[in-house]
């Protein structure tokens, strides 16, 4: 089994916001610099719903998502890979610098939209806002549009592991595990856990109140896996024990556990709860 991994700057689970822009001083007052923007949609998920190069219009996969944080660095996900690149925003204009992205093989489908939507990206957009729906638009006719992501329930939502944590350090979670052995945790509203972290199923005591959640013992089956799939595993429960923070934005999970050892994780989309492990 081929492993894909790459090591990635924590911040890239911090998902896509688009940055204000434009600083005023506030002399009357004595305080420091304020921040403005003419597309006020800081701190806000967005869903991408479609993107349009050359005419043609092509539908996102499920879970297409992107942000700009405050500092100007957008990062992305359409599907597949983690994409992450340089924005600077001015009043409506947002300008994309060159993307870097992780090197995991996808779908031919969503490989294509991934390519549109990297296109779409491309050099100096407009964004135009209207209710909770973007609109960014290239010069030339290339567009993308993203709806505001509503924050998902981290209780009862099935959460599918795509990052682990260690520090200041993620790691992806190999593409190529098995179907029924990717790791992924739900949240009961009998304050319980339980999912498949990787090799072997588990079931534990949870506690969610507030921005922390407190594990209980965690007992899971004993089956041996391939190597690629146990460190996967011991990384998920390592995260899972004792109390944690967490963290939702959008359709995305961000635990911090013990040590600085945690996980990143995607809301799956409606339908997949029949695949609990």
């Amino acid at each position: 089994m081929r492993t894909q991994r790459m090591t990635l700057s924590v911040s890239v689970l911090a998902l896509l916001t688009l940055a204000a822009c434009g600083t005023v001083s506030d002399s009357d007052s004595g305080g420091g610099d304020t921040v403005q923007s003419d597309v006020p949609v800081t701190g806000v998920a967005w869903s991408v719903d479609s993107v349009t190069v050359d005419g043609k219009t092509t539908e996102a996969p499920a879970g297409a998502r992107m942000e700009i944080d405050p500092k100007g660095r957008a990062t992305a996900d359409f599907g597949c890979n983690e994409i992450g690149v340089d924005a600077r925003v001015e009043g409506d204009r947002i300008t994309f610098g060159k993307p870097v992205t992780t090197q995991m093989a996808c779908g031919e489908d969503i490989e294509k939209f991934e390519k549109a939507a990297i296109d779409a990206m491309g050099g100096e957009l407009t964004a135009k806002l209207s209710g909770k729906k973007l609109t960014l638009a290239r010069q030339g006719g290339a567009t993308m549009e993203l709806s505001e992501e509503k924050a998902a329930d981290p209780v009862g939502t099935r959460w599918t592991v795509t990052t682990l944590l260690d520090g200041e350090t993620a790691t992806t979670v190999p593409a190529d595990l098995p179907e029924e052995r990717a790791p992924h945790l739900t949240f009961g509203e009998d304050g319980t856990v339980r999912g498949n972290a990787g090799c072997n199923s588990f079931s534990g005591k949870a506690t969610v109140k507030d921005s922390t959640i407190t594990f209980g013992r965690i007992m899971s089956t004993r089956k041996m896996c391939p190597e690629a799939e146990m460190e996967v595993e011991n990384a998920v429960l390592t995260a899972l024990g004792g109390p944690a923070t967490y963290t939702v934005e959008g359709s995305t999970l961000t635990l911090h556990g013990k040590g600085g050892r945690g996980i990143g994780a995607t809301a799956a989309p409606a339908g997949t709860g029949s695949r609990h492990g």
